[in-house]
């Protein structure tokens, strides 16, 4: 995944050639198919700060930007309900090409009080004793790499899913079953009878590693896996939740230059659990084999919501997930849908708002695939409030 997103000059989102986002591109995005998305994300980050009672300036950091449509959104919310307050925007992005894409959609966005800047990493950005931090990451934490283990039937040990050429003339095709016994992972199916063979194919390690034993241990809930259980575990992953983490995290306010802390939103297909293999691939918006045409098509993994927790849980209090059909219903998306509709000058216009809105919220589609985690900067025991708006447990309602 990682060769295949963002090798230098070949990888998917490296080359200008290839159209990312977009009804023309390969897939569309919330903040793409209506603004409610980015202002209901953005009066979130605002309840949080106006909540925390700082008044001091503001940064924001967004992680994978896209085309820059989520933060152009939230800065123009910032905009109307904070007009004077200092913003720094710190966005993560490695493409030079969507680089220059963000920078031209953010122009009108732009005036002395916003101060826009550019990050190949997030390491690269520190906690703050002088600004409140928000931060955003809509399909980031998908499109970062995975492993793919397997537990040995036999022995439980963990042995790593590889990648193999599939050249027929140098060696035998695999079947599902290898000489010691432990089953290859099924390919995602692309619900396409025609499947042309690849020159990629995924094989099994024959021997465990200190890879698989390492990633095998990395969550508690990966010990009570059954012998033969796949696991889908992404490191990557892990190691910028706990960035994450570290740049929310309210530092003790009686010490000096204590961070500010913050707060933030997580919003990705996934789950508050393990996957076994996610991993797929999309060209023109259409499901395609993972190994067709590497780097020429979008490929993302489903995000483990509850493996990004366990990573922050002890610097932050994460809240959720909830379904991104909960949240924007919760944030008042009715309400905003209501006023946007008394607006439009025509019955087109109307029908194609209402029609956005409720893509966003379509349970067997948007709604419920998208999960959003929310993040505050104190931790769990430190004063910290056990459930923040919208991230609360539905009522228990009594059979009639």
């Amino acid at each position: 995944m990682q060769l295949c997103l963002s090798h230098p000059t070949e990888g998917y989102y490296m080359n200008p050639a290839n159209k990312v986002f977009g009804s023309g591109g390969d897939f569309i995005t919330s903040p793409e198919i209506s603004q409610t998305f980015g202002e209901l994300i953005a009066l979130w980050l605002l309840q949080e700060y106006q909540k925390a009672g700082k008044g001091c300036p503001l940064r924001i950091i967004e992680l994978g930007p896209g085309k820059g449509t989520l933060m152009a959104d939230v800065l123009r919310i910032n905009a109307k309900f904070e007009p004077r307050k200092r913003i720094d925007v710190h966005l993560v992005e490695t493409s030079p090409a969507m680089r220059n894409l963000q920078s031209k959609n953010l122009e009108a966005h732009k005036r002395p009080e916003v101060c826009i800047h550019w990050h190949d990493s997030i390491e690269e950005l520190q906690p703050s004793s002088k600004e409140y931090t928000m931060l955003l990451a809509h399909e980031f934490f998908d499109a970062l790499p995975v492993h793919v283990l397997q537990r040995h039937k036999d022995t439980g040990f963990w042995h790593e899913v590889l990648i193999d050429s599939n050249d027929d003339t140098n060696k035998p095709q695999l079947d599902n079953a290898s000489e010691d016994g432990v089953v290859q992972p099924k390919q995602a199916d692309v619900g396409s009878t025609s499947k042309p063979k690849t020159s990629l194919r995924r094989v099994l390690a024959s021997k465990p590693s200190n890879v698989g034993a390492v990633l095998g241990l990395s969550s508690p809930r990966f010990a009570a896996m059954p012998n033969g259980s796949f696991l889908e575990v992404s490191p990557s992953s892990f190691k910028i939740a706990r960035k994450v983490g570290e740049l929310l995290a309210a530092g003790d306010p009686q010490k000096e230059n204590a961070s500010l802390g913050g707060c933030g939103l997580i919003i990705d297909y996934g789950k508050d659990g393990a996957y076994e293999d996610s991993l797929r691939a999309f060209k023109q918006h259409e499901q395609v084999d993972v190994f067709r045409e590497p780097g020429q098509c979008d490929m993302t993994a489903s995000v483990d919501f509850a493996f990004l927790k366990e990573a922050m849980e002890d610097l932050v209090t994460p809240h959720g997930p909830i379904s991104q059909g909960s949240f924007l219903v919760r944030m008042g998306l009715p309400m905003r849908l209501r006023t946007l509709l008394q607006a439009a000058k025509t019955e087109k216009r109307m029908e194609e708002i209402h029609g956005a809105a409720m893509r966003l919220v379509d349970p067997k589609g948007m709604g419920g695939q998208y999960q959003v985690l929310g993040i505050t900067g104190e931790k769990k025991g430190d004063g910290a409030i056990s459930e923040v708006w919208p991230f609360v447990k539905e009522p228990q309602r009594s059979p009639l």
